[in-house]
């Protein structure tokens, strides 16, 4: 099936995190942070190869100590995808992972002291093609910023951006995306709509400490999608108090359900009724964990009747609509009739053959 809408995306400049494009005609990327103790080399490792076998594009470690940094240094020689290194305040210690390879550094010049200081990261960061990721957080705004709007606003962050902006127009640093999070989704996407408008800078999109898998999910998917529709960001992170995997999975289903990005299985399942012939919650359920491994974008409808089941199975690569008999559409026309013991059997038998001939 055709998508009706095609959004078209905001013109930005195009960076490099690591071999990773973000920004101009360049996929929106997806990335997760670990929540792992950073010191703790073999956790932290563990947990960047499930994130990157989720699919992530990059991944964020936060560096808080000298400690932690020389442990990045082992880190990142162990990862398969681009690391950014969260730092704040210490730009030493910025300087120290700059060193040790990190791709991107996520660190708000405005935070880490004196001109001088700031001067020397930036030049850490241009001698190693080094961006710089700007987040501006509506719980951490500056005092005097806090003191003039009285509570977080997006006027308040765009300003707080600006600031940042500007030492690094100072410097003559242009090799840098930004971030503009609240936990609030209208004061995230009104602070984003203002500054989109006002840079072309790659954006990085997220509604911070959204919630719990079930509502941070929803929240994420409400600001992130306004904001995707309208044509508003380069990269996205969906920041939930849960396993960084889900993250991953929830970032390709938004980007997915906008037709931005194609990754993996698209499941189209109906939330089924007394008219279904077999079992859909526990098909569909059964059929997603058997196909996490697959990346290759396939469109798969799962329908428990014959009341929309085969016109839905006739407009994707493989359809079930259930009946008496069950059948099996591939590229829209039936092939096989389908009993309920070897539903997911064949199901799956049918999807891998299929992504083989692609």
């Amino acid at each position: 099936m055709k998508p009706i809408h095609k959004i078209t995306r905001r013109k930005s400049k195009q960076i490099f995190v690591g071999d990773v494009a973000v920004g101009g005609d360049a996929p929106i990327s997806v990335q997760s942070m670990t929540n792992t103790n950073t010191c703790d080399i073999d956790s932290t490792v563990s947990q960047i190869n499930a994130i990157a076998s989720a699919g992530a594009d990059m991944v964020r470690v936060s560096v808080p100590t000298m400690d932690a940094a020389e442990s990045f240094k082992e880190i990142k020689k162990l990862s398969n995808i681009p690391i950014i290194a969260d730092i704040h305040f210490d730009y030493k210690i910025a300087l120290k992972v700059a060193k040790y390879g990190a791709d991107c550094l996520r660190i708000n010049p405005g935070n880490i002291g004196r001109e001088d200081r700031i001067k020397e990261v930036v030049e850490s960061a241009k001698d190693n093609n080094i961006p710089i990721r700007i987040g501006v957080n509506a719980g951490s705004l500056e005092k005097d910023l806090q003191k003039k709007y009285i509570e977080p606003t997006p006027e308040a962050m765009v300003e707080s951006a600006f600031r940042h902006i500007d030492i690094l127009n100072r410097l003559n640093f242009d090799n840098y995306k930004l971030s503009l999070k609240a936990s609030d989704v209208f004061m995230t996407v009104f602070a984003y709509r203002q500054l989109s408008s006002q840079i072309d800078n790659p954006l990085h999109l997220g509604i911070t400490e959204a919630g719990s898998f079930r509502s941070g999910t929803v929240k994420s998917s409400i600001g992130l999608g306004m904001l995707l529709a309208d044509g508003i960001g380069d990269t996205i992170r969906v920041s939930l108090a849960s396993d960084p995997v889900n993250e991953v999975k929830v970032g390709f289903d938004i980007l997915k359900s906008l037709n931005l990005r194609k990754k993996g299985v698209n499941l189209i399942a109906c939330p089924s009724c007394s008219r279904q012939k077999f079992d859909v919650i526990s098909v569909v359920n059964e059929l997603e964990s058997r196909l996490e491994d697959i990346t290759e974008p396939i469109d798969v409808a799962v329908i428990g009747c014959v009341v929309n089941g085969p016109g839905e199975a006739k407009e994707v690569s493989i359809g079930l609509t259930g009946g008496s008999p069950n059948l099996l559409y591939v590229d829209g026309k039936t092939h096989s009739k389908i009993s309920n013991k070897s539903l997911v059997d064949e199901l799956e038998k049918q999807i891998r053959g299929k992504i083989n001939t692609f």
